[in-house]
């Protein structure tokens, strides 16, 4: 039987090999994580950026990434492409922000849902599946279509989930009515929140809860910048799918939606310039020439936002590097 002098000199040596062991290890992970450009993490890092292994340092504090996903109508399907593309780099969102056609979008994303299984879901949804037109007989009628359907939609698709029960932190604004003040959606029931963001005037009916009426979201805030920062984000990408319409005289021989529309982007055209001014980048899909009302050029916009995501990737991960 050994010692208890001799069991104390093996313990003491485990325990100084184990510790030579431990800093030789960290060392080497420290030399290829600076060696590496790996892809920005979900956590929105750098993945190997921290501490160099040695005695007392401190990791810095990774920038908080967020997506800002800008309002567009038929445009919106552009954030699918920009989603495909920036997952394609491996860089994805601590947070997701969306106002109008970018909350619906963003819902999905937040809730799992990767780049390519929004665009079958695109491809294949009929307008009587997220559009319930109301009756002309109905009396005081607000709008043309409920909103209900949308609502029914989103929730099917997030499976009942709530909003803060989604995997990645999502936000949806709207418009308080009459008040004109801004609304986010942090909490609850998705498809109440993408509903009421979704609601342009006169084209859809006010979402409403426990008596308060909701509008649009673009009309007070169609790239949430701002919304993305009081959140807690420190690096802001916002894309912008509001490009000027080249058939935006044919908006006055259209019809009722397609006047409704042009009047809301041109009043919300100075506003979306000021909120994409405070974001780090913005990416702007080159969707100009298709009608902001064109619901049939789904594959068009899709392809152009994938385009301008795999432009601006490299960008974001250079400027996410060193911010």
């Amino acid at each position: 039987m050994s010692r208890p002098t001799d069991r104390r000199r093996s313990l003491q040596r485990l325990l100084a090999l184990g510790a030579t062991g431990l800093m030789a290890h960290q060392q080497a992970q420290a030399q290829a994580s600076a060696a590496s450009g790996a892809p920005l993490s979900r956590s929105g890092s750098i993945a190997g950026k921290g501490s160099s292994g040695n005695k007392g340092s401190t990791a810095p504090t990774p920038p908080r990434l967020a997506i800002v996903l800008g309002g567009g109508s038929a445009r919106g399907f552009a954030h699918i492409g920009v989603i495909k593309a920036l997952e394609a780099q491996g860089i994805r969102p601590d947070l997701i922000v969306g106002s109008s056609a970018g909350a619906l979008v963003g819902a999905f994303w937040a809730a799992g849902h990767d780049g390519s299984q929004m665009e079958r879901l695109a491809l294949q949804v009929r307008d009587s599946d997220v559009i319930d037109l109301i009756g002309t007989s109905v009396q005081g009628r607000r709008g043309l279509v409920s909103g209900q359907a949308l609502q029914m939609f989103v929730n099917a698709g997030l499976r009942g989930r709530s909003i803060d029960g989604l995997p990645t932190p999502f936000a949806a604004v709207a418009t308080r009515f009459p008040s004109g003040e801004l609304q986010v959606f942090q909490t609850g029931e998705p498809g109440f929140a993408v509903r009421a963001s979704c609601s342009i005037p006169g084209v859809f009916m006010p979402a409403s809860q426990q008596g308060q009426d909701y509008l649009d979201g673009g009309l007070v805030s169609p790239i949430p910048v701002r919304t993305a920062r009081q959140m807690g984000a420190t690096f802001v990408v916002a894309v912008d799918v509001g490009a000027d319409d080249p058939k935006a005289q044919q908006a006055v021989g259209g019809g009722m939606y397609e006047l409704i529309v042009r009047s809301f982007e041109i009043m919300g055209q100075a506003l979306r310039r000021q909120e994409a001014e405070d974001a780090q980048l913005v990416i702007r899909p080159d969707v100009g020439r298709i009608a902001s009302t064109d619901f049939s050029a789904r594959r068009a916009l899709i392809d152009a936002g994938y385009k301008a995501g795999m432009l601006m990737g490299p960008v974001i991960k250079q400027k996410m590097r060193t911010a």
